[in-house]
């Protein structure tokens, strides 16, 4: 727009001379205008997806198999002291009638024992496995 030599105190819609309009901030679909501006936006969209796909599962992955691990060797540590104390109490409480040569029927129950324990371990593991259903994706 043309202002008049006398009417300069109208504002123009003309930027001034020697000075460069101001470069809209996005595009209308509202994807940014300058490259190095869209280049960080996909970086960080990049990133995020990353994060969420790759990196928060196996930090999840990772607590629950330490989580099972530490389990495991809790329970396990448990059953040979269990055994041990089972062992200890068969020898001492039966007195005489499991010495000379019957002095391995203590090993023998406490093994047979730790062997039930063991095989209801695993049959209970597997029906749960068995019984879980499958994950759909």
């Amino acid at each position: 727009m043309v202002v008049a030599s006398g009417d300069e105190s109208r504002p123009s819609d003309e930027p001034a001379a020697g000075t460069a309009a101001p470069e809209a901030e996005s595009q209308p679909d509202g994807s940014p205008s300058d490259p190095a501006e869209a280049l960080a936006e996909l970086r960080d969209v990049v990133l995020a997806y990353f994060r969420q796909e790759a990196v928060d599962p196996l930090k999840r992955l990772a607590a629950w198999l330490g989580f099972g691990l530490a389990g495991g060797v809790f329970v396990c540590t448990g059953l040979v002291l269990l055994a041990l104390g089972g062992l200890r109490a068969l020898q001492s409480e039966t007195g005489e009638h499991l010495t000379g040569s019957l002095s391995w029927t203590p090993y023998a129950i406490v093994l047979a024992a730790v062997l039930v324990v063991f095989l209801l371990a695993r049959s209970a593991a597997r029906a749960r496995r068995r019984g879980a259903p499958e994950e759909e994706q």
